[in-house]
């Protein structure tokens, strides 16, 4: 292959974006609770270094010496492997251990911000290869991911766990919150009484929330076996959360709900807790916000009416009061008699469920 054929398709694997996704699977294989997991940990125990590097078609041309072993992996065999300098290589799918006491011989011309020989390796196979490495560090006492264009220090399990734990906590207490703001923002409505205020403050909650969220995941994710506990309530803290978000910022923007999504996601943590960025997202003027009308679409999607039925009633309603407080016939106009019927049943329902969980 030429030599500009060569810097090319280094070029090429180095602009190799990893996704959220890509990377979330290569962490599993790291998890606490997998062979390789107790594989590394056990060499970091022992104070030695090493490098590791899961094969694929990129990585056999840029290894050079070593031996070949082709056995079955377990971590005693790859612990006492990591006695010696070279690095080790695991089959695909890191059931095999291929080969051992191998040098690597990435290209010197692939950008590297490492400054030790290992990592330096490391780093470029990663690029170069597109590929897993893992580094491990004796003298830093540390554990380094290279894969493809990403650089991943992997945390230990004690500080893993309270990282999550923090994120856990936090996030109880802004679950906490929505569900207060929902309830007054259900008592303001159900009176024809839309409030921005009070759904700026659910929208807010609600996107901290999924922020969290998305943190709080990737240290499960990096926990495994261990973080099992952990993901039950997460589960059980978000349910219902985005949907019900969604449906906040859809009666409230003066946009459609995919850009004002699109826009409050692109927020970071302190500017979705800024209230005049929300309020702009929205459509609405941060020295004197207009009077507001709303159609209901959160409130509707109380009751069984699918999202083609809520649509009809809000268009014909075209507002929050007309579309809850509207007598049968008008109800009937649009959906005939015993849908109508069983709509405004439904409406008085959690009208009344509404009034007596505020006398509770």
């Amino acid at each position: 292959m030429e030599k500009k054929e060569v810097q090319e398709k280094i070029i090429t694997q180095e602009n190799n974006k990893t996704s959220e996704e890509e990377f979330s699977n290569i962490i599993k294989l790291i998890a606490p609770g997998t062979n390789l997991r107790t594989a590394i940990d056990g060499a970091l125990k022992s104070q030695r270094g090493a490098l590791i590097v899961v094969e694929n078609e990129q990585v056999i041309p840029i290894i050079d010496g070593g031996f070949r072993i082709n056995t079955r992996f377990t971590p005693q065999k790859l612990i006492e492997l990591t006695k010696m300098d070279g690095a080790i290589i695991l089959s695909r799918d890191t059931r095999k251990i291929n080969y051992a006491n191998v040098l690597l011989t990435p290209d010197s011309k692939i950008n590297s911000a490492e400054t030790g020989t290992r990592h330096k390796a490391a780093e470029r196979t990663a690029k170069q290869a597109g590929t897993l490495v893992i580094a491990i560090s004796e003298r830093k006492h540390e554990i380094v991911l290279f894969y493809k264009n990403k650089k991943y220090p992997v945390s230990n399990t004690a500080d893993l766990l309270r990282k999550a734990n923090e994120h856990l906590q936090f996030l109880e207490k802004q679950r906490e919150l929505f569900d207060n703001y929902i309830e007054k923002l259900n008592f303001l409505e159900l009176r024809n009484y839309p409030s921005l205020n009070q759904a700026i403050q659910i929208i807010q909650r609600g996107y901290l929330i999924q922020k969290i969220t998305n943190d709080l995941k990737k240290y499960i994710t990096e926990l495994g076996k261990e973080g099992m506990i952990l993901k039950v309530r997460l589960k059980e803290l978000i349910k219902d959360i985005e949907e019900e978000t969604d449906l906040v910022v859809k009666d409230y923007t003066q946009f459609n709900l995919k850009r004002s999504k699109t826009l409050i996601k692109d927020l970071q943590y302190d500017e979705i807790l800024d209230s005049g960025h929300i309020l702009e997202i929205l459509g609405y003027d941060k020295a004197s916000p207009q009077p507001i009308t709303i159609k209901g679409w959160r409130i509707l999607s109380k009751t069984s009416m699918h999202e083609s039925e809520i649509a009809l009633l809000v268009n014909e309603a075209n507002s929050l009061g007309k579309a809850l407080n509207s007598n049968l016939s008008f109800y009937s106009q649009i959906f005939g008699y015993e849908k109508a019927q069983l709509i405004k049943e439904e409406i008085g329902k959690i009208k009344l469920n509404n009034f007596s969980a505020q006398v509770s």
